[in-house]
């Protein structure tokens, strides 16, 4: 007989529930004749009066109509660690007393301690879904299906769709056939009854459910899942659930974390101390419990030392318990990493999607200079980041090609090159091309008023002024596409002009939806929650500018494009602009916080030794190319004076690493920052620097070859599956555990997109790497095969981690 079948009668149920109510009127004469005149300046702990729990949940319609009913009768639920044995599905209890089981049978049990009658016509409808509804589901049987299925429209038709006992919905009844029907979503097809049953899911009360769902289940844990973090946290939670299994519904936060100091441990849980005041506050300590230390330690008792992944466990000051992962734990996961030639990804629940990164974005005539630094190297990272996550990632440049500048452009093009015919002018320097055009502009009122009548002749799509439009964008490509070639970086051109035709329809959305305001002077704006200035759709002389295309650019984006996620790279001052169109994309509708992640990264300031911005000498802007080829030469000069590499691969060296070193110096800090710019610095072979990663990771090659040279070769022993790896010294387990990181480290990354997490990641697993080799002997020991394995783990690894930062990795150096 199935636990769902073991329903006990309403006689019992009430009759439990009287019970119950007793023995909580109990508790409070008890707990009040305890007190006496002595106490008063120093009142007793009232002992709380029995809980309701829930023994056995699963992620079931069982656990599901459980849930809905505490959250609908207002009836406090939390977690049992034990229920009766004779029961294998959730079972409730009162106290230690087992008084109902099954779905329906503690569905109707909480409905009476939330003093709620259940009527004769609600009992009938939950044996139609015991006997009836949920047999057929579960059958699969289209015939039994259709029948119990045209019973229940029958019923909503007569009631109104809501419910199937009465005008109001969410009855008992109601909960256990919406939750058969979730459970089995797959089995039946109805109009009337999916509106029935989204009546519930679109309900707080459902979310609020799941959510109370999720700290009723038992600990778990996905052994395929490489997160140490949630693996430690399991051994803790797991502990803490045994000692006190209502923790995650008293809100303590019983999950692991990273020791700051690695000398007092891996990883560490700091729930003792707010368990012990919740739990004392309630007169529910455990016995032999007197201090936050005393429930630390009682908490690391409860851990087996037979348990496979942490041990050394220690209690530290006011009850932190400190621990840390055992090496044949690690050993596992680095020998697969071994194995796969590649770390694990995180598991995560959500599934990939289609997501737009909107970075680099340069002006159309103009060259790109050191603003367009940051914007590009953070893009083209977090874009690498989430490709490698199996997100189908739209590389958008946005670039400034629209606008009235273009009518002085187009001026001074036909002034300067009078004989154009379709070749690309030789224009060998875009910024003083803007700068004369620009200047031309200001002096000549004659230049000003038929660069504006070009304007009108280009927005009209005269064919003439768009050639020439087109030729000054080609001109602008090649020069942007010298930067991009240095830096690797990929990105798809989709400029303003690409939205000129889809700015009307959305303002005539907005204006359909009553979400317009027209300002003095006939502007037409949108104004969102939290700020007083508004958006302005279109100006007052009817034109269009940023807010125009931003917000049909998103419009198009994730109605177009059907992205999951948008990220916008630019510096800070455009953050409001952006939560503003971010906003206004969720005031109409288009966007919702459930199916859409919406992003923007604002970066700060590159700046010279003055702590102003980045020029040069003569104070003007710096363009990109230039200092970008002047890492290369300064890093080529270096090898030149201390490598060995052969001369023919200096440059190519120069180019990686130099290239490598100005990413690294902006990528490895807080990209909200503002910084200084620093050759000095970024090429320095020492400290947090993209060359001492690169010196790391050719080392690690190095003794590798140095290996096969002694009769050990690591690929040999990888192809032939001869491969193992043995962590018995501290600094092999060290090293170990810094390798599994890996994953917590790229889940960590993906909750801002930050791609300083990867960079402060290889940065720590360097040094791990390079305490490895200094504190032992590879070369010629004993565990050789096992170290130079261990080597060419950290080296695939780094070159992971190098990948999704854009840094081109070398060999030797």
């Amino acid at each position: 007989m199935s636990t769902e079948d073991k329903t006990p009668s309403k006689k019992e149920l009430k009759k439990l529930a009287k019970k119950a109510e007793k023995a909580t009127a109990k508790e409070a004469n008890n707990a009040s004749a305890k007190s006496s005149p002595s106490t008063a300046t120093s009142p007793a702990v009232t002992k709380a009066p029995p809980s309701y729990r829930l023994a056995n949940a699963a992620t079931n319609s069982c656990t599901l109509k459980a849930c809905i009913s505490s959250i609908l009768n207002g009836v406090t639920l939390i977690p049992s660690s034990s229920g009766p044995s004779f029961v294998h599905g959730p079972s409730l209890l009162y106290g230690d007393q087992a008084i109902a089981f099954g779905g329906n049978g503690i569905a109707k049990a909480l409905s009476l301690a939330g003093g709620h009658s259940i009527t004769a016509l609600m009992d009938d409808w939950m044996e139609y879904e015991r006997c009836e509804l949920r047999p057929a589901l579960v059958s699969g049987n289209g015939t039994k299906i259709g029948v119990a299925m045209d019973k229940l429209e029958r019923a909503l038709e007569i009631h109104g769709g809501a419910s199937v006992v009465g005008a109001t919905s969410f009855t008992v009844a109601d909960v256990v056939i919406t939750c058969s029907l979730i459970e089995h979503a797959n089995a039946w097809s109805s109009e009337l009854v999916s509106s029935y049953v989204n009546i519930t899911k679109s309900s707080p009360q459902y979310a609020a459910a799941q959510s109370l769902l999720q700290s009723l289940l038992p600990p778990t844990l996905d052994e395929s899942d490489p997160s140490l973090l949630r693996a430690a946290s399991f051994v803790f939670i797991t502990a803490i659930h045994s000692i006190c299994p209502e923790a995650s519904s008293l809100g303590i936060e019983t999950k692991a974390f990273k020791c700051k100091d690695i000398k007092h441990g891996d990883y560490q849980c700091n729930a003792a101390m707010a368990m012990f005041q919740k739990l004392k506050a309630t007169g529910s300590l455990p016995p032999g419990v007197n201090s936050p230390v005393d429930m630390a330690k009682a908490i690391a008792a409860a851990i087996p030392t037979e348990n496979p992944i942490l041990d050394n466990l220690t209690v530290n000051g006011p009850g932190f318990i400190m621990a840390r992962f055992k090496s044949s734990y690690l050993s596992k996961w680095v020998n697969s990493l071994l194995t796969n030639g590649a770390p694990s990804r995180p598991k995560l629940s959500k599934p990939s999607g289609t997501v737009v990164v909107d970075f680099s974005s340069p002006n159309i005539a103009k060259e790109m200079h050191v603003g367009h630094l940051r914007s590009t190297i953070i893009g083209e990272s977090v874009c690498r980041i989430l490709e490698y996550m199996g997100n189908d990632v739209k590389r958008i440049n946005h670039v400034g090609d629209w606008g009235t500048q273009f009518g002085m452009l187009i001026q001074y093009l036909k002034e300067e090159y009078p004989d154009l015919h379709g070749d690309i002018p030789n224009i060998t320097d875009l910024t003083e091309f803007y700068k004369n055009a620009k200047q031309r502009f200001d002096e000549s009122a004659e230049f000003k008023k038929v660069s504006q009548l070009n304007v009108v002749q280009l927005q009209a799509g005269d064919a003439e002024y768009l050639k020439m439009w087109q030729v000054l964008c080609d001109v602008s490509r090649k020069e942007f596409e010298k930067v991009y070639k240095r830096l690797d970086i990929t990105v798809e051109e989709c400029g303003e002009s690409f939205y000129n035709d889809k700015i009307p329809p959305v303002i005539e959305e907005f204006s359909a939806k009553g979400l317009i305001s027209v300002e003095d002077g006939g502007a037409k704006c949108v104004f969102v929650p939290k700020y007083k200035v508004p958006l302005m759709l279109q100006k007052s002389d009817g034109g269009y500018g940023y807010d125009s295309t931003d917000m049909a650019a998103i419009k198009y984006r994730v109605e177009e494009i059907k992205a999951s996620q948008v990220v916008y790279i630019t510096d800070f001052t455009q953050g409001d602009h952006f939560q503003m169109v971010f906003a206004a994309a969720r005031k109409i509708g288009w966007v919702t916080e459930d199916s859409h992640r919406l992003d923007h990264i604002g970066f700060g300031t590159v700046q010279g030794e003055d702590g102003k911005r980045f020029k040069t000498r003569s104070g003007d802007t710096v363009r990109l190319v230039d200092l970008l080829d002047e890492a290369v030469s300064r890093m080529e000069a270096s090898l030149k004076e201390r490598s060995n590499i052969p001369e023919e691969e200096i440059h190519a060296t120069a180019c990686a690493m130099g290239y490598g070193a100005v990413k690294y110096f902006d990528l490895r800090r807080n990209p909200t920052s503002n910084y200084i710019f620093s050759y000095d610095r970024m090429l320095d072979t020492k400290g947090n620097t993209a060359i001492y990663l690169l010196y790391a990771h050719a080392r690690l090659e190095s003794i590798i070859t140095k290996g096969k040279a002694e009769g050990v070769d690591v690929d040999s022993l990888l192809k032939e599956g001869k491969a193992k790896i043995m962590l018995e010294h501290k600094s092999e387990r060290n090293l170990g555990l810094h390798l599994q990181i890996f994953a917590d480290a790229i889940e960590e990354t993906l909750s801002d997109l930050y791609p300083y997490h990867i960079c402060d990641f290889v940065y720590a697993l360097s040094i791990a790497a390079s305490e490895f080799v200094t504190q032992c002997k590879v070369l010629g020991s004993p565990e050789m095969e096992s170290r130079l394995l261990l080597c060419r783990a950290a080296a695939i690894v780094m070159r992971q981690c190098f990948d999704l930062l854009g840094i081109r990795h070398v060999m030797r150096i």
